[in-house]
């Protein structure tokens, strides 16, 4: 697991072009603003009693201060958080860990939440680097960092579980992204693991799918000599089950970022994963509505190279394959749930401070 350059400190790309936009404006009467003022959201779900919930990666604290994944420091604090959006909005559950740059960039903290029956609220807890080096230079709060929640409390070391087993094989890098609560247990994406998990109903944690490198053509900024090849990562940063039973993973991939490269993987237990679509650029987040599917990029034109800004982009794929642009009227959105024909996007989950936002999309 080489160290990958994750959506949690892929902004620092952006970092010269965030200016925070009202997107019921940008959108029109399509797409509307309901909740503003967030750390960082991210993933999103439903709660059985309806509300929306939102997980905040925070804003970091005061420290103490690590070595940050992408250079810098990142400083330590317990500003993550979840908030529920439904007849108001409040924060629901608060006091998590936080890693984040001045300002409240590059956060990782809580990354997203899913349900399974009445008091049942999973969150991941990103991390981001090898908890065996992160850990100890934290405080007990921070201890949080790279596991499952379940209730707020400790439920499963996903983290812990890479030190462990280490799927991919390689340099230890966990970043626990997206989870997806089900009868029996949860399946959960670490992105820095490259890796699909499950997590038993008694905690024990095996491993579904791995997702392999590719080689590609290095960017020119790197002074390779034409042609030469590097290998770039999956990065799984989302799973849901599809309405065939099925887990969809989708993924950011890694260093280079190339564009119209990211994948979505159909993955039946037991058996290798397959590419379901393909031709997208830095998956965040996916969904499924009455059978189709739909994905949402962080970045449309790609994290890095000239033409990098930080336009997300919700697509519909039709029975073909082909995707076609719900919305672009997104910056660096972090998460998406879909409930009624309606798109929920954690909008601005990739700025720093609390410019995030939730917007509407009508489908």
């Amino acid at each position: 697991m080489r160290t990958t350059r994750l959506l949690v400190t892929a902004v620092t790309v952006f970092a010269a072009l965030l200016i925070p936009v009202t997107v019921a404006e940008a959108g029109g009467p399509r797409q509307s603003t309901i909740a503003s003022g967030l750390n960082a959201p991210r993933g999103l779900a439903f709660a059985p009693d309806g509300s929306l919930y939102v997980a905040e990666a925070g804003t970091g604290g005061a420290g103490p201060c690590v070595p940050g994944p992408e250079g810098g420091q990142v400083c330590f604090g317990t500003t993550g958080s979840v908030t529920r959006i439904g007849h108001g909005q409040k924060r629901v559950l608060t006091g998590l860990p936080s890693l984040a740059g001045p300002g409240g960039a590059q956060a990782v903290g809580p990354s997203d939440v899913s349900f399974q029956g009445e008091g049942g609220m999973y969150v991941t807890v990103g991390l981001g680097g090898n908890p065996a080096t992160l850990r100890p230079q934290l405080p007990a709060a921070g201890q949080q960092l790279g596991w499952l929640l379940r209730n707020g409390k400790r439920a499963s070391d996903i983290s812990g579980y890479e030190v462990k087993a280490n799927p991919d094989g390689g340099q230890i890098d966990t970043n626990p992204n997206s989870v997806a609560a089900l009868p029996g247990g949860q399946a959960v994406a670490d992105a820095g693991g490259n890796d699909l998990l499950w997590v038993a109903s008694n905690g024990k944690i095996t491993t579904i799918a791995r997702f392999p490198d590719r080689m590609v053509v290095a960017p020119p900024d790197l002074g390779l000599p034409p042609g030469t090849q590097i290998p770039m990562q999956a990065v799984p940063t989302s799973v849901v089950r599809g309405p065939d039973g099925a887990f969809y993973v989708g993924e950011l991939t890694g260093f280079p970022f190339q564009q119209g490269a990211a994948r979505v993987w159909r993955v039946v237990p037991g058996h290798a994963p397959q590419v379901y679509a393909q031709g997208f650029t830095n998956i965040i987040d996916i969904g499924f509505d009455r059978g189709t599917l739909y994905v949402l990029e962080i970045a449309h034109n790609g994290l890095l190279g000239a033409d990098a800004d930080p336009s997300g982009a919700l697509l519909r794929v039709d029975k073909h394959g082909a995707p076609a642009i719900v919305s672009r009227d997104l910056t660096l959105p972090g998460g998406l749930t879909i409930k009624d024909g309606n798109a929920y996007v954690s909008n601005c989950g990739g700025c720093p401070g609390p410019a995030g936002t939730i917007v509407k999309i009508r489908l």
